[in-house]
Parts: C-alpha cells; structure tokens; sequence
C-alpha cells in the first residue's frame, strides 16, 4: 500500500474583506446601534465582510508524486498551499502533512532582510530540522545554482528581486525536504533562470520527493506534472492527467458559440474607466463561431466602453496554444496613422477589430488573451485566457498528405521551382 503524503479533508479559509474604521462614537450613536436590529445587522455583515477563499478542498498525495495546481487569479491556489505549509491556520477542515516541508510560496519566503545570504541558508536548514554538517554538505551547490557568491555575506534586504529570487529557490530545492511546495513565482526570473529552475525541479521529482507545483505555465505543467488539480472559485473542480486537466482548465469558462461576455464581478475596480464587455471570433459571414477554416480570414472584435478619456490607449490580443505558447501580440493601435488618431480616445462605446488572413492558422485550438493598456503609463484590463477557438485544417495547401503538420501557423507561402 503506497504511503500518503499530503491528506486534506474538507479544507475552507475565509478571510475577512478590509477592516472596521476605528473611531469614537457619540452616546446618541451607541444608543441607536444597540437596539437596531443586531442579529440582521451581524449577519448582514458576515455576508459583506468574509469571503471563502477556498472551501471544502479534499484530496491525496503519495509519497514521491508530483502535483501540479492550476486555476485562474484569485481561484485560491495560494491560499491553499499556505494552509498546507501552516503559513495560516484553516477555518474549517484539516490537513495531514508527512515529512519536512520546504516553501516556495513568494520571493525570499523565510528569509530575515537583515541577515546575509550565508546566514539565511543555515537558518532555512535549521527551520526545516537539518542539522549544521547537512547543510555544509549542500552549501557549495546553492551558492553555485544561485549565482549570488560574490554577495553571499551581504544583507538579503539589498539584493535586488533577482538574486533574492535566485537564493530562495535553491535553499528551497537544494535542502531536501520530503515535500516541496513551489508556488508561481518563476514568473519573476529571467528566461535562462526560469529554465535552470524546471531543470532543476525535474530532477527533484525523479529524486522521488513530493512537489506540489502551481504554475500558469501550462508547459510547465504539462512537462513536470502526471496529474494536476483545477481549482475554480475556491473548489476543486477536477484533478486528472495533466494534459486532461489542462485541457479542460484552458476551455473553462469559454463560450463555445465563440463569444466571451464578461459579467460586472469578473471585471476590476482598476480597470476605470475602461470596461470591457464583450470578444467574439467571426467568420467571413460575419457570424460568431467556435469554429473556423484555416482556408479563411478569421476576424476578432474585442467591444468595451470607456467611461472617460483616455490618453494612449492600446487594446490588443495574445494568441495562444493551448499549451501556453505565445504565437504573436498585436494592437489596435500598431499603425502609425491609428495612433494617430487615436492618440486620445474619449468616453463612448468602442469596437477594435482585426482579421487574421487565411492560410495562417494550423489546425487545432487556439487560445485569446486580450490586454488593454497605455504603455509604460497603466494596464487597465487583462485576461489571458479570455476565449478559445478551433481552427479546421480541411482544404488547406498540403493536405494531400495526410501527415500532420507541426507548428501553430500553416502559412501558403510563394514558391518557385526552376529547372537548371
């Protein structure tokens, strides 16, 4: 029988949203809030003030298993790995950990700004329960994985995020506790640094250790992971082979008629004054489909209202495989003369529209990330997955062989054969 590692049963945090103003009231205010109605006034409050961050979690993992966590921000996958590193206690259910715990939950988790880099590692290594000689054993490797030898002897609090970033990973990896907990916070290294460290997490994972692994890189994913959990709204929604899992995760919540409509809680106070309301995939009908020929242009709207002026606005697309894979970004705003004119975009009711050519897509599901934002100044709204559609190869230049072809673009480019 295969040993657990990770138990949660019915695992819920609720946190409260802000906090009472602090402030002196008048006898007549004490008097009127005493006998108003109290237990409409306290559940009213609970109602308004608590949020479930997560609720009614459960799942296992065996020893020596590799779990990936995916959902969208603020889907609660944080939140739960700081309830299973016992970063914050739960409000309901329980957690059942097995072996040392090392937590890579933000940048320089558990490191104290004050102490040296040197001085940090050994502190780590003591909070995990190794003993000195253990952490000499491993204290060469960190030092070269990370980079940081020059400033080892000096206060973290003036490394740049970078080398903060650099250090914590490998105390957190080179350590060996028996479970690894790594949150998303790849994102903030360079790309050389990014692939080191999924080198390096591969080779924790054949070393047999558990890691639970929480990551927007859905090839992250795909390569580390065997199976993977898909957390929505606090919930997990299913857990199942990563690449299910994946697949489903970036088709959730897409309209498969190939129309997004965002509702008013999916959108962010700091997106004023713009305010998106719809993205929608055409065909050369003009009709909404989930569905198009790579043979034909596809056109993409993104509609939105701006509720004032805004100076230097750009609103664009990403577009995706379904893998993570960025295939090109393009704005509405790229041509010289549509910058222009748009160099001021005032309040009203907006549709930007762009057309994708025929004889450019591969077949397969394509993924669109949509970016609203005035370079260098705001991004006002971003969703990176805002809506997913097929691209059907039938009838494209080549299908005369059946092969398939690789790659994301089928572009018909102009060839010439010349006989010499």
């Amino acid at each position: 029988m295969s040993q657990i590692a990770i138990r949660a049963n019915k695992l819920g945090k609720q946190y409260r949203i802000g906090a009472p103003v602090a402030r002196y009231q008048t006898l007549r205010e004490l008097v009127s809030e005493r006998f108003s109605s109290p237990v409409l006034r306290s559940r009213q409050d609970e109602k308004n003030n608590h949020i479930w961050a997560i609720r009614d979690i459960s799942f296992e993992v065996e020893q020596g298993q590799v779990l990936g966590v995916i959902g969208r921000n603020g889907a609660g996958k944080s939140t739960l790995l700081k309830v299973l590193s016992r970063v914050t206690h739960p409000t309901e259910g329980y957690a059942e950990i097995h072996g040392r715990v090392g937590s890579l939950l933000e940048v320089g988790t558990g490191f104290h700004p004050e102490l040296t880099g040197r001085e940090n590692i050994y502190l780590n290594g003591a909070i995990l329960g190794m003993k000195r000689t253990e952490i000499d054993r491993k204290f060469d490797e960190i030092v070269d994985f990370s980079e940081v030898e020059k400033f080892i002897d000096t206060p973290v609090k003036r490394y740049s995020s970078g080398m903060y970033l650099r250090l914590a990973f490998a105390v957190a990896a080179h350590l060996e506790p028996e479970i690894l907990v790594v949150d998303e916070v790849l994102a903030v290294g360079d790309a050389e640094f990014q692939r080191k460290c999924l080198g390096k997490m591969s080779d924790v994972a054949q070393q047999g250790r558990t890691v639970l692994f929480v990551s927007h890189n859905m090839s992250a994913i795909l390569r580390l992971t065997e199976e993977t959990l898909v957390i929505e709204k606090g919930r997990v929604v299913m857990r199942a082979p990563s690449a299910q899992a994946v697949d489903y995760y970036l088709s959730k919540g897409f309209s498969q008629e190939g129309q997004r409509l965002w509702r008013e809680d999916e959108i962010p106070a700091s997106a004023y004054p713009f305010r998106p309301h719809s993205i929608r995939v055409l065909n050369p009908a003009g009709v909404v489909s989930d569905t198009l020929r790579s043979v034909e242009p596809v056109t993409i709207e993104m509609e939105y209202f701006l509720d004032a002026a805004v100076t230097g606005l750009r609103v664009g697309i990403y577009l995706l495989s379904t893998r993570g894979e960025f295939i090109f970004t393009s704005f509405d705003t790229d041509a010289v003369d549509q910058f222009e004119r748009y160099a001021v975009r005032r309040a009203g009711h907006y549709i930007s529209r762009c057309k994708i050519p025929a004889n450019f897509l591969n077949e397969g599901r394509f993924v669109i990330g949509v970016n609203a934002s005035a370079y260098r100044v705001k991004r006002y709204f971003h969703d990176e997955q805002a809506l997913s559609f097929n691209v059907d190869a039938a009838g494209a230049p080549g299908m005369q062989w059946p092969e398939p072809r690789m790659g994301s673009v089928r572009p018909l480019l102009e060839w010439q054969i010349e006989s010499v």
